[in-house]
Order: C-alpha cells, then structure tokens, then sequence
C-alpha cells in the first residue's frame, strides 16, 4: 500500500516490505481445486484497514480471471432468465445495505469493536473488488462493476432476497407432486455435515459436503493469515474452502487458528411471512460469519456476535466446535459444540455437548430448534407431505443414525460424507438425493445439481489447519462421473473441468 492505494508487483515475496504478500495455485482442472494462501500485515507496521484491504486486491487480482468465469456459471442461477425484473431489485438491495453498513460504520466504528470488525471485513471487500476491476479494465468482454463481487459474496443471501424481493415467486407446495418436492427442496438445500467422535474419544473428525448447481464447481481453498491488531480480534491465520469472488466459505467449512471449527447446513424456510422480517438494514450472512469468526473465542461469543443486525438471508445451522474443550481419551468439556440456527426475525444457539457425547452431530438441511422448527413452518409441511421432510425421519438423518457407527477412522469418515447407494438402500427409496451425497444428474427428472464436493479433517488436522478435500459430484456405489459432455453441456459451466473424477487432496497452510 503507498499513499492509500494498492500497488500489486507480480513475482515478487516481499516479506519485508509489502502490505500483503502471497501465492495462488490454479490447479483446479488437474486436482479439482486451486489453492490461494496469502499473508498480509507481517511486513512493516501497517494499520489494520490498510492490510485487509491489501489482501482483498491481492486476491482480487490473483483471481480475476475465475471471478469473471465464476461469476458468469453463477449469474443464471441467482438471476434466472424467467425472472428479469430480479436482478435490478437485487442491485438496489445491495445498494441500499451496502450504504446502510457503510453508515453506520462511519458512526460507530471507533468506539465499538463490532462495527470496527465489519469495516475490516468491507475494507478487504473493496479491495477485492478494486483488484479484479484493476484486471478487468483490461478485458473489454469482462463485466466490472461492484454488482460482481456483490452477488458471488451474496449468493448465499440471494437465496432468500429472491423469495423476499418477490413473494409471487413462492412455489406452489400444495399442487406438487412428492419427486417434484423432493427435487425443489434438494436443488435448493445445502450440504451435508457430520462431526463424530469414535468410542473412547479416541479422535474426532469433522466432515462437510456442499450441495448446490455443478456450475458453482469453481473451488478454492484458502489460508488467511491476516496479522490485525486489535485487542478485540480472536484470530490471525483461517483457512476454509470457497470460491472465486468469496470472501466466506459459504458451505461453510473454517478451520482457525483459535481452535474454532465451523460447518454450516442451510435449512428450507416453508413459512412466507417471515420473508417480510427481511430489510436492507442489516448485516449480509456472509459478513457476519466472517466478523462472528474474528471476534469469538467460544461457540457461546460466537453465536453472541452472529445473532446482531440478523438479516434473515441464508437461513442455516451453524455448528461451532471448540477444540479446546476436547481431550481425545479422556473427555469432552462443556461448551465443545454449540449449534445455531437463524431465520428472519430468530437465531438461537445452545451447546449441544451432551448429544455429541454420545457419538455424533449429523446435519441435514431441516432445523434442529423446536422454536426455529415450528415457526419455518415444518410442522404442516410435514403433516401434508410426509416425513421425508422431518428433523427425525428425514432420509439422511436415518442414513446417518444408522451408518455413523461404523465411522472409525479417517477411511470410513470419507466414505460415509460420499455416500450414495440409492439404488440398494432402503432409506433412499431410489432417489439419488436421498443420500448423504446427492446426484441430481442421476433422477428422473435430471438436472445438473447435488452434493459436488467434500471436505474433512480430525482433530490433530483442525488444530493444524489441514484438510482433505475433493471436488466433483459423488461416485457414489458404482455411479458414472458426472460430465458437462452429456445433456447439461448447454448450462454454462466456463473454465470448469469437463468431467469429475479427481481424488482427495491433501491442503495445507505453507506461507
């Protein structure tokens, strides 16, 4: 940084004298994932805005070509053609709570840590932002205004701004059939987590597997180390996996350096009048993760920080493990796991140590609270439509209730986050997204959408920031690889691999 601006020198690791310093390897179509590491902060004294903005350009330029290609996949699926009018009410949405936030940073900022945090989440923000627009300035073709960045960080938030923005775009529930239900509630559920401990708390491992459109297959890990001083700040070094254009994980799967883990699950909402809670006055999803991760120490501040300005978009269940409660051979404290679950107007969040005691926290997409339960309006969805859609009997809550047991080490933790045997298991009735790993290539009425990618790691790897990761849809028991060569090739899949057969890949922070 010199004079305020952000100059990026190519070849260089100045370790010394630069902001922000790093590295990325694009190497997603040899092993599924790129891997992004940058340090920013650790050279001469910088301030605290300065070094996450340096970051944010650094990245923003590293990255710009998979921005643009990451941001043209996902653009039709958050803006779809047969809803033309969203993406202007979109932009005017970002517009009003981006200067809402930016308002009440200038306000409190200096006296209260919370907003001091979210500024330095908006500093790297701009300077992503900034970094790929210094890029894309040079690419005719290339769209660069902020909406870019806006909508990749907010895909999550786009979820539920497209129900909020335009309520007649509510489906109709009651005049779908059950395989149409099925497809509607799995094309739009995110992921599947598990946490387990084995028998004598011989170890614990910690697994999460993304559900989403195969066009947002554009996966990066990343290593953080962002060095800023303030007394408020929990962490320095994060590392999770994400996207071109994030600055979230989105799945979400963080692994910090305070001995925090967070694995996320995205939970439907079936009741509309919520959606009216939903104003720009608030904090996105994606930025309050982010502040809740640099400020927590434990899942309780965590969940404190989280619940404040609640937006109501991207509506999950977070899970908060606190390795410095778990004593592999001897005991699990109190406190070790909290779980939290927001929707418009409501987040609640309570340790659940107890359960993970004995044995295992499955996640799967239907809210765990009674009170978050009752008022997304499960109960009469359930009543009308069956119990497929219930926290107890839901397919993947009795395929983990019945399989959890035979995870012993890593090998069979992988196995079970990849499982899908939907043809034979009784549980998944013959549909292949009644699986832990969904493949909604392979249904009836098939569309390019399911669970596409992996991550895991145990105890000693979570307190060292390592994982294994692997990217594509599920194999599965004898399932084909997935291929944009077949009757998806016309979705828009730009700089992605053209078929899915990678292995686990091991990552780690190296800088």
């Amino acid at each position: 940084m010199k004079n305020g601006k952000a100059v990026y020198v190519a070849g260089k690791m100045d370790k010394k004298g630069a902001t922000a310093y790093g590295r990325y390897n694009n190497t997603l179509m040899s092993t599924g994932w790129g891997i992004l590491e940058i340090r920013a902060g650790y050279g001469a004294l910088k301030k605290n805005h300065d070094l996450m903005y340096a970051a944010g350009f650094l990245e923003g330029v590293f990255t710009a070509r998979q921005i643009y290609q990451n941001y043209m996949n996902l653009k039709p699926v958050a803006v779809p053609q047969s809803r033309p009018k969203l993406e202007e009410k979109l932009r005017r949405y970002f517009q009003k709570n981006d200067e809402w936030v930016r308002g009440m940073i200038s306000k409190h900022s200096s006296g209260d840590p919370y907003w001091r945090h979210v500024a330095y989440i908006m500093a790297q923000f701009d300077g992503l932002y900034d970094g790929y627009k210094s890029v894309a300035d040079m690419n005719k073709s290339w769209p660069n205004d902020v909406f870019v960045v806006q909508m990749l960080n907010g895909i999550g938030d786009v979820i539920d701004l497209a129900k909020a923005l335009e309520p007649e775009s509510w489906p109709d529930y009651a005049h779908m059939s059950h395989s149409e239900l099925l497809k509607y509630v799995n094309a739009r559920g995110h992921c599947s987590a598990l946490i387990k401990v084995t028998g004598a708390y011989e170890d614990m491992f910690m697994s999460h597997s993304s559900w989403f459109m195969y066009a947002a297959t554009m996966r990066i890990f990343k290593h953080y180390h962002f060095n800023v001083l303030d007394p408020q700040t929990s962490i320095k070094e994060m590392s999770f996996s994400s996207y071109p254009g994030f600055l979230e994980s989105l799945d979400d799967f963080y692994l910090m350096d305070n001995s925090l883990v967070l694995l996320q699950t995205t939970n439907s909402v079936y009741n509309q009048s919520l959606y009216k809670l939903v104003q720009p006055a608030s904090v996105l999803a994606w930025q309050r993760v982010r502040v809740a991760n640099m400020m927590a120490s434990t899942g309780k501040e965590w969940t404190q920080v989280f619940a404040k300005f609640n937006s109501g978009t991207y509506n999950n269940q977070y899970m908060v493990i606190d390795l410095k409660k778990i004593h592999l051979g001897q005991s699990i404290d109190d406190n070790a796991l909290w779980v939290v679950e927001q929707i418009p107007g409501l987040v609640v969040g309570e340790d659940q140590t107890p359960t993970l005691r004995t044995g295992y926290w499955p996640s799967y997409n239907v809210p765990f609270y009674e009170s978050v339960y009752n008022q997304s309006g499960y109960p009469d969805f359930v009543k009308k439509h069956g119990t497929d859609f219930s926290y107890q009997l839901a397919p993947r809550a009795k395929i983990f209730r019945r399989d959890q047991g035979k995870v012993v080490d890593m090998t069979t933790m992988k196995a079970i986050m990849r499982y899908n045997d939907y043809k034979t298991d009784p549980y998944s009735e013959g549909q292949p997204c009644n699986a832990i790993c969904c493949r909604g290539d392979l249904g009836e009425d098939p569309a390019p959408f399911g669970c596409f990618d992996t991550k895991v790691s145990d105890y000693k790897m979570a307190l060292l920031r390592q994982a294994f990761v692997m990217n594509g849809p599920t194999l599965g028991t004898g399932l084909k690889p997935f291929s944009w060569t077949g009757p998806f090739k016309n979705t828009s899949h730009v700089g992605l691999p053209t078929t899915y057969d990678f292995d686990w890949v091991p990552t780690r922070p190296l800088l």
